[in-house]
Parts: structure tokens; C-alpha cells; sequence
């Protein structure tokens, strides 16, 4: 499945509605049935393409926030208030209406539990996010439990509040959780963003040397990536995958 999902040439494919969930105020998760998917690997992300009656058409990037084994295709997409697309998505995308959708793309930010089990890898893996950037996490984090694997992983995700968390239910006890403007009473986690100290706290050290992947807004990724190497961390060893400006 794994050279599939990787190096076979895309096609566009009708994607159905299955379902919308609201994940929180700005976010949507949408659910698709694919006929003719051939599976992904978690941390793959497909691109969607709308076409108007008057053949525009307009496309975008969204990572895969649903594990190999479940069923339908699921995508996290946040509503962009000045966006061309997200806001159509969000807001007036009803079940049973198809889209185009080609994937699974991408070999570079990739990772599997059953891969590790099959070649004896034992290497930890770190997993840091920024906002939406959790959603090929929640696809890894999902797949892992659902396979058993035993490699280990932590997942530190930095969010605005606790009302704009993600994919609660693929959290585990594995999952630091910093929540960077705003802490509901009671609060026992940290409240700011991903730095250096934060890492040295709840990150594996470059001594485990971990397989680390970041994934987030452009700054986010970069003050992160900067903060992993200046710790010593190996600069191969980090994947990087970054969205907006």
C-alpha cells in the first residue's frame, strides 16, 4: 500500500459528502466517500478542485486528518472569512454533493506505525503543531492506535484556547496541549507558545534521536525548526510542512 499511496499517477476522482461535523467554531471536519481510493498514509494530503457553471475552477491543499483504516477520506478545513474556497465548504457544502478530489500526495511528511513494526524501528517520533497544522497528527495518532503500534510518540499542539482544540477524541496521554490566549479555570497545562523551554519540557531531547515532524502556520514552523536545532537536534531528522504566509 505504501508505493501505491505514494507513486501512483493521480487522477481526479468524484468525491461525495458523507458528513460534516463542526470541530469548533471556525472548523469544519468534512468526510468523503472516494470511489476508486487506494489508501494514504498518514500525513498525506489530497487537493480539491470546485468548478462553477461557468467552468472556473479553483483548487486547495488539505492534509488528511483521517487514518488509513477508516473508510471514508476526512479533512479538516477552516473557514477563512476573506477565503475564496473554505467559506463554501464550511458553510454551504450539504451531503450527497460531489466535489473533485486527487490524492494521496506526498511521501516527504509521512509516517507509519506498521511501517516501524515491519522493519524493527525503534526510534521515538515527536510530532509538534500549530493550529489546523494537528490535522496529519490526528491521521498518525488514529492509525497508531488502531494498528497497536508501540513506537513511541508525543504530540505537543499549541492552540489559541481550549474552544479551539481539534480531533479531541485521537488526544491521548501522549498530547501536551499549550493553549497560548486564553485558559479555562482550572487550567493545569502550559500557556504559551512553542519555545525552546517548552521543548526541553515536553519534547523527546536529541539525545532519543527522534524522527520530528512540525506542522503549522509559516512562523509557527520556522521559530519551532529554528528552537529543535538550536537543542541539537539533527536537522535531517526534522520534517517540516507549513501553510500560509
Amino acid at each position: 500500500m505504501a508505493g501505491t499511496a505514494v507513486q501512483r499517477r493521480l487522477t481526479w476522482l468524484p468525491a461525495t459528502l458523507t458528513g460534516g461535523v463542526a470541530e469548533t467554531a471556525r472548523v469544519r471536519r468534512l468526510s468523503f466517500e472516494v470511489p476508486g481510493w487506494t489508501g494514504h498514509l498518514p500525513g498525506q494530503h489530497v487537493d480539491l478542485r470546485l468548478t462553477a457553471e461557468d467552468g472556473y475552477t479553483v483548487q486547495r491543499s488539505y492534509s488528511i486528518a483521517s487514518a488509513p483504516e477508516e473508510p471514508a477520506v476526512s479533512l479538516l478545513v477552516e473557514r477563512l472569512p476573506d477565503g475564496e474556497v473554505s467559506p463554501y465548504l464550511t458553510d454551504e457544502l450539504r451531503a450527497g454533493d460531489v466535489l473533485e478530489l486527487r490524492g494521496p500526495i506526498g511521501g516527504y511528511f509521512v509516517w507509519s506505525a506498521r511501517a516501524d513494526s515491519e522493519r524493527g524501528e525503534r526510534r521515538p517520533v515527536q510530532l509538534v503543531a500549530g493550529g489546523a497544522g494537528v490535522a496529519p497528527f490526528l491521521s498518525m495518532l488514529e492509525h497508531r492506535r488502531r494498528t497497536g503500534g508501540t513506537t513511541p510518540v508525543r504530540l505537543l499542539y499549541s492552540a489559541r484556547s481550549a474552544e479551539d482544540l481539534l480531533g479531541r477524541g485521537s488526544l491521548g496521554p501522549e498530547t501536551t496541549v499549550t493553549l497560548t490566549r486564553a485558559a479555562p479555570p482550572g487550567w493545569t497545562g502550559p500557556t504559551r507558545r512553542v519555545d525552546r523551554a517548552l521543548l526541553e519540557e515536553h519534547a523527546f531531547g536529541p539525545e532519543a534521536r527522534p524522527r520530528t515532524f512540525v506542522c503549522g502556520p509559516t512562523y509557527f514552523v520556522e521559530d519551532v525548526a529554528t528552537a529543535l536545532v538550536d537543542l541539537g537536534h539533527d536537522p535531517s531528522a526534522v520534517r517540516l510542512e507549513r501553510f500560509g504566509g
